[in-house]
């Protein structure tokens, strides 16, 4: 039996999801050291907090370290941009040529992606969860001090950031240049793949710095606006989740429904085992190799899941879709600097093509809504540190809402190819025809 192979779709794998064949034994999974980074960011969270309340004039002093991890983001945006984009339009336009099913994935996945954007607009709007807060950018000191000047020359090591919009312009010239070279753009494809993974692996030391920022930002904000910016931050988080279990139980629900007939309450039963992992892991890809082997269980046809299940992990990410405009437009409130309107469509456009490569990488999300602040206001950024904090706490509503996205998305491409067996799969639903834990093993 062999999954389906997108080798053609993807080149380059950008997004590393194993693609595994009859004929290949899969390779040994790499120990995840990730959780202590989780829990680290946690930890440095309830301490910037306890720290800002208790000494708040101390604690604003720590406001260059939050800003020096900002610096570091903001280093690495382009890269990240420019290597995404040009991959992802690789992926597109590979995976429009696979048949009707491609073709139908990428335009349901666009799409989707484009109205969980514009409801975390919306919700944005509606919420204001950026009130109370007052974070002040880090400015270097006009003389004095020796920590003062040591604090400043570090500072300037960092390499200022590239403009996101004219990387982001190079970039679709890029990848629809060697798109249509065709065979001859591949090694091309194959080098900035490459270069891509140079570059999330520096993205993910970057990383591992995080609980030392988010430490000196929540610390700074705390202490310098004290209980109402904890009161900002959960509202945020409250608002988050209560759109993304809306988003899955009201929009997917009633999608489900309509086009299948299936029950999105008996979905989400028949996915608690992957809902458990991807909540001990805060990372959909986890269960990836599960989702596919349940949709098949399911009733969906192989080829079908095959093309949709690797292409949705990449490209429809309706909880960081919802995520990211919440965030921008909770980092535009806290520093006052307010969007209008047309500087929101803006954000909407920006982020569902640099969106695309926010999926499975540590960061990456976080680079992207650096990218989408940058483009419409830089200022903005300087707001991010508490993000960066609270960033982990969103993580599991974040994955959890991508995978169901991709779960429901399997099933209705496969109603609209016809390759969907709807007995098959309300027998499934109703716990009548269990899932074989055995059937991984292809998988």
């Amino acid at each position: 039996m062999t999954i389906y192979n997108d080798e053609q779709m993807y080149p380059n794998n950008p997004h590393g999801h194993d693609i595994v064949t009859a004929h290949e034994e899969p390779p040994a999974p790499k120990k995840d050291r990730t959780h202590w980074l989780y829990i680290s960011v946690i930890a440095a969270v309830i301490l910037g907090i306890a720290f800002g309340i208790i000494w708040p004039s101390a604690a604003v002093q720590w406001k260059p370290v939050g800003d020096a991890f900002i610096k570091l983001i903001k280093m690495i945006i382009a890269p990240v941009i420019f290597c995404t984009i040009v991959l992802g339009i690789g992926s597109i336009a590979k995976a429009a040529t696979v048949g009707k099913v491609g073709g139908l994935a990428l335009g349901y996945f666009i799409t989707m992606s484009t109205f969980a954007l514009a409801i975390g607009l919306v919700v944005g709007n509606l919420v204001h969860p950026g009130d109370g807060l007052k974070p002040k950018p880090y400015k270097p000191s006009s003389g004095g001090g020796a920590a003062h000047g040591t604090l400043d020359f570090l500072m300037e090591i960092i390499p200022p950031s590239i403009p996101v919009l004219p990387t982001l312009f190079v970039a679709l010239l890029v990848g629809f240049a060697v798109q249509s070279l065709g065979k001859r753009g591949t090694p091309v494809l194959e080098a900035v793949g490459h270069i891509q993974a140079v570059v999330f692996k520096i993205l993910g030391y970057i990383m591992w710095v995080a609980p030392l920022g988010a430490f000196g930002a929540i610390a700074a904000v705390v202490g310098a606006t004290g209980w109402s910016a904890v009161s900002a931050m959960l509202k945020l988080m409250f608002a988050f989740y209560l759109t993304c279990a809306l988003f899955i139980l009201i929009v997917l629900g009633t999608l489900l429904k309509v086009v299948t007939g299936l029950n999105i309450l008996k979905l989400l039963k028949y996915l608690a085992k992957e809902y458990l992992l991807i909540f001990s892991t805060s990372s959909s890809e986890t269960a990836l190799p599960r989702l596919m082997a349940k949709m098949e269980h399911a009733g969906v046809g192989k080829s079908v899941v095959g093309i949709t299940v690797p292409t949705g992990y990449s490209f429809n990410l309706d909880g960081t879709a919802i995520y990211l405009t919440m965030s921008a437009l909770f980092v535009s409130e806290a520093m006052h600097m307010p969007m209008s309107l047309p500087q929101q469509i803006g954000l909407l456009l920006f982020m569902i093509i640099a969106s695309k490569g926010a999926a499975g990488v540590t960061g990456a999300g976080l680079a992207t809504l650096a990218a989408g602040l940058q483009a419409h206001k830089p200022a903005l950024l300087e707001g991010m540190g508490v993000i960066v904090g609270i960033d982990k706490f969103m993580s599991e509503a974040r994955a959890l809402t991508n995978f169901t996205g991709n779960a429901l998305a399997t099933l209705l491409i496969g109603k609209w190819v016809g390759e969907f067996d709807r007995s098959k799969a309300e027998a499934v639903l109703d716990g009548r025809d269990k899932f074989d834990e055995a059937t991984l093993n292809a998988h």
